[in-house]
């Protein structure tokens, strides 16, 4: 599928697009809960993907009710998280050879996320991925978080480049949703959660991998 209009810069999601975390974060959410005496159904941990926790807070005191300890729900998993992350965490497909022909053609990238700043040095860095965007924007540098536009507005802003020239990538509904309000060309790429009619009325396309998003990007050249 060809882009609506050319790219001048490329805005990455972090987790679940450049890297495998949202497996482990669910895994980490659903040992919490059970420690702390509760089950936690798959259709609320779908919910919670792609938000901060200053909204996941809102789900699971809507599913819980209002006594449920989301504290200690937060801090328990941070930890849970972080162990089981403690030998890294894989990088999706293609991650490499797409920033390896962003070097080649010289496109601006950056990175908006729900995640904290540290946390993506954490987890990039490890890779060493890190200095390979212009740009990291995450919790703390912005008003709202997604769905609203202002991570991706923020991330625009930061490259020097209209949010209408960029190229948005989201795994989740909540992401999608906040680069297509911030009037950008959208592309998901499914990880846990399946792309719905909404979804493909935001997009531009919806992409098996990375590997593909070269290609579209590719044949903007062509």
């Amino acid at each position: 599928m060809a882009l609506t209009r050319p790219v001048k810069a490329v805005i990455f999601d972090m987790d679940g697009l450049l890297i495998d975390s949202q497996s482990v974060a669910c895994e980490a959410l659903t040992a919490q809960a059970a420690a702390m005496g509760y089950e936690l159904p798959p259709e609320i941990l779908k919910g919670m993907i792609g938000h901060t926790w200053a909204v996941n807070d809102h789900v699971l005191l809507g599913h819980f009710g209002a006594a449920f300890d989301t504290h200690a729900m937060q801090v328990g998993a941070t930890a849970r998280f972080y162990e089981l992350a403690a030998a890294g965490i894989a990088l999706k497909a293609g991650v490499l050879e797409l920033l390896d022909h962003l070097d080649e053609v010289a496109m601006s990238r950056a990175i908006a996320t729900s995640s904290r700043v540290q946390d993506v040095e954490h987890h990039l860095g490890r890779h060493g991925l890190v200095g390979r965007f212009q740009s990291v924007v995450g919790q703390g540098d912005y008003t709202q978080g997604k769905p609203a536009p202002d991570p991706y507005l923020a991330a625009a802003k930061a490259l020097g480049v209209a949010p209408t020239d960029c190229l948005a990538l989201e795994d989740s509904h909540s992401g999608v949703r906040s680069a297509a309000a911030a009037g950008m060309m959208t592309i998901m790429v499914p990880d846990l959660l399946d792309p719905t009619e909404e979804m493909r009325s935001l997009c531009v396309a919806i992409a098996a991998d990375l590997f593909e998003v070269r290609e579209m990007l590719r044949g903007q050249l062509a």
